[in-house]
């Protein structure tokens, strides 16, 4: 009996194969989705923690100075006066390769790199060769096996000027062979690189690893980024055990104020932390696309279990178990999963490629630098794509699997008891969602950090608003049949009544689209209210006329806190400019907060010459005005971001100890206002506080206040003049930032954009499909209809009709849905994920695009069904039963 149940499984999965098309598409679109977006995130962490390791090499710790870097003299200290045996010194930092270029002394092709380098960014480090043995095997023996090539000498990397080593994919990659110079961008500046020789990688995981990286001698790279005398930090080797730890005592006790020894990884760690919120954001969207998936998977079980009720119904007479009918439902949607599954992997392989792209310029724009080259095929990401695949399309299976098992013959062989039994179960089933938006509820309102209770509370409410579907559109059919019927007549009325009649597949499609669409809603809102409300915030916090800045500060997020050596003297250099009334400075940099047990994390510090109603346009969300400024002018207290706050659990009152070149220090939180320049937040100190603690007198940027009458375009030319052509800045106005500022927020969100097209195409693959079971399951019914007179064309407005009622219903239905969701990703989800409150709006033309998007899909999913509908030849209708 079990061979023939599937043998009859197989040749009825054969003989429908479009239906079974629309159930593997649904199951592979949502599993591409999930896949894409967790290899895209894990080739990311992948080449951070690559590039991090060649540069960290096998250091177990570090030495690390202040904003201005560590005095190299700190090298010699720990390798002559306390003896360590394993220390290199490093300068670390990021360039990017500049357009055009002429080659220079023996460039015959660094043109054609030039070309295809764009704005890509290179990791610098600058090391001393004879010091690197113990931590970086790839420079141990250079010109030997995975060593470097193309005739290097140790002369000509320690005395020739700007020598540079690339990787050879790198080198390949621009159009580079050993000779070639090309030009870079530095913050303040632009120069030239020679390339002296190429680094064989001995393993693709090497190559990996070496991608965009530069290695320069340390004495070079010092000349490179103007810090004679300076170094980053300096790597060491501690073997560990009681000697070791008598070692790092040692070490302590010599450094200098100012200068931190820490472990390797935890450095490493803390920019792990500073992704996790975006990384996880993105997760939980792609998710979505799978829960769209789901009710695509349930429309298509159900209708193959209606289909063949006549067929099981007969099967249960002569004797086949319920538990034989439920195995033979549920295998045939294991094979609807495994061939849907395997699709998805494929195809969120290839998502991914594009996926990774977007996922890394965001991560440059917000956060670090990170080179992704390659899409790292994770098996542990493919495996739990897999699972998910299988495990959800099996729960969305076994629902409808149950009835057909459960159900008796008699029932099974009669239509109307299935949708009889689905009104007699729909007080259990609106129960049910409103426990689930109960449940979601409660989870949402736990008082917490964490996101998972939030997101989980999320998809509570997604799918309880789901199940309220069915009592939804019974009730919407009662409200529009009247319309229907006084705009299309008869033909209204019946389609009305047989969006009603047929419950229990519109409903599915109709809670299918409604989500998707109400995912649109949600993310559209909260993108336009979080554009709008940094669209505000900017316009407050850009006060001045002329921002001035070095022109590679804007590498990465966390290049602006970078070293940024602009001199002192331009300060007074662009305030003589004529039409300029005043000018104000900023010093931007990564200082250590210092937190309980020693441990430490950096903080994003903000030394700025603030006028009292500076402070006065702020939106200061916590603390007195008066009493901050004070406290803010005697240095006393920090000025902090609410997303600082946010993360630290920080109120007005309470201190922070920094890492200061005397010694930490303590400040008080003297006021928290709003600002979304960081997810991580900034705290902000007076600038001649900055200057006294920790000995740093550079600028990171100038703003500039104009004359009454003068012209921000007849002024910045003179600027320019005036600043000299040494120096590569950038200056913009007020506006020109602001726009610069809006379209990184545009890149950051495009992702979200992809994602949300991603989850309406499932969905509209599940209209279609209970589309396709309706005009099956009504051919009868429309064959009696066009033997008793109704003509082709009324075919066709009929089944447009309630493909237009079905759109308009998942429409209807999605707003309510999509303001809850902008809501709690604003009021929860941000605020949780990034610290910062944003100020919800509704633009009345998302709602309107989203009406327009559910109606269009759901038409253009019933253009074919009504096609085929209206050409059926009523006899061949009629026979189908």
């Amino acid at each position: 009996m079990s061979g023939l149940l599937r043998r009859s499984s197989v040749r009825y999965l054969l003989r429908h194969p479009g239906q079974l098309a629309l159930a593997v598409a649904g199951v592979a679109l949502g599993v591409a989705v999930v896949v894409s977006i967790d290899l895209a995130n894990a080739s990311a962490s992948r080449a951070f923690t690559l590039a991090t390791e060649s540069v960290t090499g096998r250091a177990t710790h570090r030495v690390t100075g202040g904003p201005g870097g560590l005095d190299e003299d700190v090298f010699r200290q720990l390798t002559i006066d306390v003896g360590v045996e394993a220390a290199a010194p490093v300068v670390e930092g990021f360039v990017t390769l500049a357009e055009g270029g002429d080659g220079g002394a023996g460039g015959g092709n660094s043109g054609a790199g030039n070309r295809s380098s764009g704005n890509r960014v290179l990791r610098v480090l600058g090391v001393d060769p004879l010091s690197e043995a113990p931590f970086r095997p790839y420079l141990a023996g250079l010109g030997g096996p995975g060593g470097a090539s193309g005739g290097f000498e140790l002369g000509a990397f320690l005395t020739g000027r700007r020598a540079a080593v690339l990787s050879a994919g790198t080198a390949a990659e621009l159009g580079l062979e050993p000779g070639d110079s090309f030009p870079v961008e530095l913050p303040a500046s632009r120069d030239r690189l020679t390339l002296l020789a190429v680094l064989e990688p001995a393993d693709d995981l090497s190559r990996q690893a070496l991608a965009d990286l530069a290695i320069l001698d340390v004495a070079a790279a010092q000349e490179l980024f103007a810090i004679t005398g300076r170094l980053s930090h300096v790597d060491l080797r501690v073997e560990p055990g009681a000697e070791g730890e008598a070692l790092l005592e040692r070490i302590r006790a010599v450094l200098p104020a100012g200068a931190r020894l820490e472990a390797t990884g935890a450095r490493q760690q803390t920019n792990r932390e500073m992704t996790r919120a975006f990384r996880l954001n993105l997760t939980a969207l792609s998710l979505l696309a799978l829960v769209c998936g789901l009710f695509l998977i349930y429309n298509a079980i159900t209708f193959s279990v209606v289909q063949r009720r006549t067929l099981l119904g007969s099967l249960r007479a002569l004797g086949v178990t319920r538990r034989q009918v439920f195995r033979l439902v549920l295998g045939e949607a294991a094979l609807v999963a495994v061939a849907g599954t395997a699709l998805g992997l494929g195809l969120g392989i290839l998502l991914g490629r594009g996926m990774v792209d977007l996922v890394t310029r965001t991560l440059n724009d917000l956060y670090f630098v990170v080179s992704v080259r390659d899409l790292a095929l994770s098996p542990a990401s493919l495996a739990k794509g897999a699972l998910l695949g299988l495990g959800a399309t099996l729960a969305a299976a076994a629902v409808p699997a149950r009835e057909a098992a459960t159900a008796p013959p008699r029932a099974a062989l009669t239509r109307s008891q299935v949708e009889t039994g689905l009104r007699r179960a729909l007080p259990r089933v609106t129960a049910a969602a409103v426990g689930l938006l109960a449940l979601g509820a409660v989870l949402l309102s736990v008082p917490t950090h964490a996101l998972l209770p939030a997101f989980a509370g999320i998809f509570a409410v997604i799918v309880g608003f789901a199940l309220l579907a069915p009592v939804a559109t019974v009730g919407l059919m009662r409200v529009l049949q009247p319309a229907a019927g006084g705009a299309f007549g008869i033909l209204g009325r019946m389609a009305a009544r047989g969006v009603v009649a047929s419950l229990s597949r519109t409903a599915v499609a109709i809670a299918a689209l409604a989500v998707a669409v109400s995912v649109t809603v949600g993310v559209g809102v909260m993108v336009d209210s979080f554009r709008g409300t940094v669209d505000r915030w900017l316009t407050a916090a850009l006060s001045a006329d002329v921002y001035v800045s070095p022109a590679g500060s804007g590498a990465s997020g966390a290049a602006a806190f970078d070293t940024a050596p602009l001199p002192a003297e331009l300060e007074d250099r662009l305030a003589a400019v004529d039409g300029v009334a005043d000018v104000f400075t900023v010093r931007r940099t990564l200082v250590d907060t210092l937190g309980s047990g020693g441990l430490a994390e950096p903080t994003r510090l903000v030394a700025i010459e603030m006028p009292r109603d500076e402070l006065d346009r702020m939106d200061v969300r916590e603390g007195d005005r008066d009493e901050a400024w004070e406290s803010f002018a005697a240095g006393r207290g920090l000025v902090v971001s609410e997303p600082y706050a946010y993360h630290r659990d920080l109120t007005v009152g309470d201190e922070v100890t920094l890492a200061t070149p005397g010694g930490s220090r303590s400040f008080t939180v003297a006021a928290v206002y709003a600002s979304y320049a960081s997810d991580r937040g900034i705290a902000m100190v007076e600038r001649g506080t900055y200057r006294r603690l920790w000995r740093d007198d550079s600028l990171s940027g100038i703003s500039v206040e104009l004359a009454e009458g003068a012209a921000t375009d007849d002024v910045i030319p003179r600027l320019r003049r005036s600043a000299g052509p040494e120096l590569e800045l950038v200056f913009q106005s007020s506006r020109a930032l602001r726009e610069a500022s809006l379209q990184v927020f545009d890149r950051t969100f495009l992702i979200t954009g992809v994602l949300r097209l991603l989850a309406g195409l499932v969905a509209f693959i599940g209209v279609v499909s209970a589309l396709m079971a309706l005009e099956l399951e009504r051919a009868r019914e429309l064959g009696v209809l066009r033997a008793n007179g109704l003509t082709p064309g009324q075919v066709w407005g009929l089944v447009t009709s309630q493909t237009g009622l079905m759109g308009l219903a998942a429409g209807l239905l999605s707003l309510p849905v999509g303001l809850v969701l902008a809501a709690l990703m604003i009021y929860v989800i941000n605020r949780r994920s990034f610290g910062w409150t944003l100020e919800m709006a509704v633009d009345p033309w998302i709602l309107a695009e989203a009406m327009a998007l559910a109606l269009a899909a759901a038409l253009l999913a019933g253009l074919y069904p009504a096609w085929r509908m209206s050409r059926t030849p009523p006899a061949v209708a009629l026979r189908e039963e």
